[in-house]
């Protein structure tokens, strides 16, 4: 039997604390019960904290809205860390002239504009004029038609050479207690699959997610890797990257991985998490 640790013990351990978004934070329904109380909590102890998500449909400062109109006023934009701003340090350093396309909407194209760079939403594509595209860029699952545009994503690959960035790795995301929905994660492996091509990806599990941040908050706190917990819900991009990058885990049964199944899983997976608790309520 494996048991549940007390969160509130657990996050007084670590200097900084990172937290995935979705299934631990909040779900489909909004913000979850104690989020509030359990930011204030770690700020009357000093215990700074990060947002760590594979979301890159919109901007840090967008995603930080949803927390601030929840009177969560702890978190801003600088507190997040987003796939998407890998994906943008890719391209501000890699790509260095041309159009970017890119599948998402206008809000997600936030990450791909650049100085000197002008970004086309693939919808506004033509296939007969593309010698000036110089890179693809999967954001966001809106914003595009899924038999025309993807057609044309394909077909654009196919016939130029360019670099292909996914820069939100999750296939699913959930929608209901039940359902989930497609995300552009899963676009990316199709695509990738059909063009028979390798493409760049962003995001959790990757070490790259965590080694991102921990530039970003290293640049704020005097820490080690000892001194940061990861909190997530899913064994196979949470924890599992956490793990990899060498900082203590702490899976919560609010999100992927539920109370009757956790056991099952973790022993299916193999996936060992330093740490197990029912939620972050304190």
């Amino acid at each position: 039997m494996m048991g549940l640790d007390d969160f509130k013990d657990v996050a007084l351990k670590y200097k900084v604390i990172f937290f995935d978004a979705y299934g631990v934070l909040k779900n489909y329904k909004g913000m979850l019960p104690g989020v509030k109380e359990m930011f204030h909590f770690l700020q009357e102890n000093n215990i700074a904290f990060y947002i760590l998500t594979n979301d890159a449909s919109r901007s840090p400062e967008l995603l930080a809205k949803s927390y601030i109109d929840a009177g969560i006023v702890e978190v801003n934009e600088s507190k997040i860390i987003s796939s998407g701003m890998l994906a943008r340090e890719y391209i501000q350093n890699k790509v260095q002239r041309g159009r970017i396309a890119y599948l998402g909407t206008e809000a997600s194209a936030h990450y791909i504009e650049n100085e000197g760079l002008n970004t086309i939403s693939i919808k506004d594509v033509d296939l007969e004029n593309y010698i000036d595209i110089s890179a693809l860029v999967l954001l966001d699952d809106e914003g595009f038609d899924w038999n025309v545009d993807l057609i044309k994503a394909l077909n654009l690959i196919r016939k130029k050479p360019i670099p292909v960035i996914v820069a939100n790795t999750d296939g699913t995301y959930p929608v209901t207690r039940k359902d989930v929905a497609i995300s552009v994660g899963a676009v990316g492996d199709m695509l990738e699959a059909l063009a028979r091509k390798t493409f760049i990806r962003f995001g959790k599990p990757d070490s790259q997610m965590f080694s991102f941040a921990f530039d970003y908050c290293a640049k704020e706190h005097d820490v080690t890797k000892k001194d940061i917990l990861m909190v997530g819900d899913s064994l196979i991009t949470d924890i599992i990257g956490g793990n990899k990058f060498g900082i203590d885990t702490c899976l919560v049964l609010t999100g992927n991985v539920q109370p009757d199944s956790y056991e099952l899983m973790i022993r299916s997976y193999g996936i060992i998490p330093d740490y197990i608790c029912e939620s972050i309520v304190l």
